[in-house]
C-alpha cells in the first residue's frame, strides 16, 4: 500500500499550529496542541436571512428599488400609506432606523441607487414621474429629470453611475437609461420590456430579472455590459414584484416577489451563470426594498398579507467551512 509520502511527495510536517493553507487530504502533526490533524473537503454552506430591526412606518411599502445601500447603510425612500403616497425617508446604520428629512415629492415605487450618504431617487408615482431627486446624506434636491416617466422599473450602480431600466406606465416598457451625476441618457433597451423586475449591478455590469407581465410574471434574466442587453439563463421561479441586491453581474440575490396572489419567499443566488435557490425570506412578501451585496446584504418592507411590512432582514451569504480532524 501506497505511503502517505508517495501519494502527498512529502513527509508528514510537523506544525506550530496549523498550515496557512492547507490542501484537502493532507496531515500535518500541531505540536502546539499535540495532535495530528487531517484537512477534510471544504464544506460550502447555503446562506440565509437572519432578522433585523424593523423601520419606523410600517404603513409604507413599495421602497427602496434597485441595489440602493449596503448591509449597514441604507436608505427607505418613499411608498404608500393608506391615504396615498408618502415622501417619508428613514437611515439604516446597520442596526437602527433613523427617521431623517423627507423627500421633495411623495412618490412610491422608486428606483433608488446609492448609500444612506449618497443616493439619487428616480421616478415613481402614480403617476409615473420623470423627476429626480439628490440626497447629500442631509436633504434632497432636485436634479435634471429622466427622458422617460416610469414607475415600478429597476436599477443598479449608485448616485454617480447609474442605470434605470424597465417599468410602466406601459406593461412593455423595455427604456433603459444611464446617469451620470447629472444627466440622463437613453441607451438600448431591455430586450424583453417589462416592470416589477430585479436588479443588481453597476451601470456597466448589471442584471435585471423577472417581472410582469402578471399574474405569475417572468424568469427571464438579462446582462448588461454597459452597450446592450443579452439575455442568461432564466430564474427557477417566476414572479413580479420581485427584491434585488448585489454588486455586479455574476453575484446577485433575488428575493421575495409574487406569484398570482401567493407572496414569495424563495431567494435564488446567481453566480454568472445559473440561478441556485437559497434558503427563503423569513417573512413572505413582494415589492420589498434591498441593498448590499450577494454575500452581506439587506431587505426591508414590502407587502405581506393583509397589510405592509416593517421588518428587515440580513442577508449572510454562501461560505466554505474547512474541517479538520482534531481527535
Amino acid at each position: 500500500m501506497a505511503e502517505y509520502k508517495e501519494i502527498h511527495g512529502t513527509k508528514i510536517r510537523n506544525y506550530t499550529t496549523n498550515p496557512d493553507n492547507p490542501i484537502t487530504g493532507e496531515v500535518w502533526y500541531n505540536e502546539t496542541a499535540n495532535t495530528l490533524k487531517f484537512q477534510y473537503p471544504a464544506v460550502t454552506t447555503t446562506g440565509s436571512w437572519r432578522t433585523g430591526n424593523s423601520y419606523n412606518s410600517p404603513s409604507t411599502t413599495g421602497r427602496g428599488h434597485g441595489t440602493q445601500g449596503t448591509q449597514t447603510a441604507a436608505l427607505a425612500v418613499g411608498g404608500n400609506q393608506p391615504g396615498g403616497q408618502t415622501a417619508n425617508v428613514e437611515s439604516y446604520n446597520g442596526t437602527n432606523w433613523t427617521e431623517v428629512n423627507d423627500l421633495n415629492a411623495a412618490r412610491t415605487n422608486i428606483i433608488t441607487l446609492g448609500t444612506n450618504t449618497s443616493t439619487i431617487a428616480a421616478g415613481g408615482g402614480p403617476p409615473a414621474l420623470d423627476s429626480t431627486e439628490l440626497w447629500n446624506g442631509t436633504n434632497w434636491t432636485e436634479v435634471n429629470d429622466m427622458n422617460a416617466s416610469k414607475q415600478t422599473g429597476s436599477g443598479a450602480g449608485d448616485a454617480t453611475n447609474g442605470l434605470a431600466f424597465g417599468g410602466t406606465p406601459t406593461p412593455t416598457n423595455a427604456n433603459t437609461e444611464v446617469w451620470n451625476g447629472t444627466n440622463w441618457t437613453e441607451v438600448n433597451n431591455l430586450n424583453s420590456g417589462r416592470y416589477s423586475l430585479g436588479g443588481a449591478g453597476t451601470s456597466t455590469d448589471a442584471i435585471g430579472f423577472a417581472g410582469s407581465p402578471e399574474p405569475s410574471g417572468v424568469a427571464i434574466t438579462e446582462k448588461w455590459n454597459g452597450t446592450n442587453w443579452t439575455e442568461v439563463n432564466d430564474m427557477n421561479t417566476a414572479r413580479t414584484y420581485i427584491g434585488g441586491l448585489g454588486p455586479s453581474s455574476s453575484a446577485a440575490l433575488g428575493f421575495g416577489g409574487l406569484v398570482g396572489s401567493t407572496y414569495q419567499s424563495k431567494t435564488e443566488l446567481y453566480n454568472g451563470t445559473n440561478w441556485t435557490e437559497q434558503n427563503d425570506l423569513s417573512t413572505a412578501r413582494f415589492d420589498v426594498g434591498g441593498g448590499g451585496t450577494s454575500t452581506a446584504g439587506l431587505a426591508y418592507g414590502g407587502s405581506i398579507p393583509g397589510g405592509k411590512s416593517a421588518a428587515t432582514e440580513e442577508w449572510g451569504g454562501s461560505t466554505n467551512v474547512t474541517k479538520v480532524l482534531t481527535d
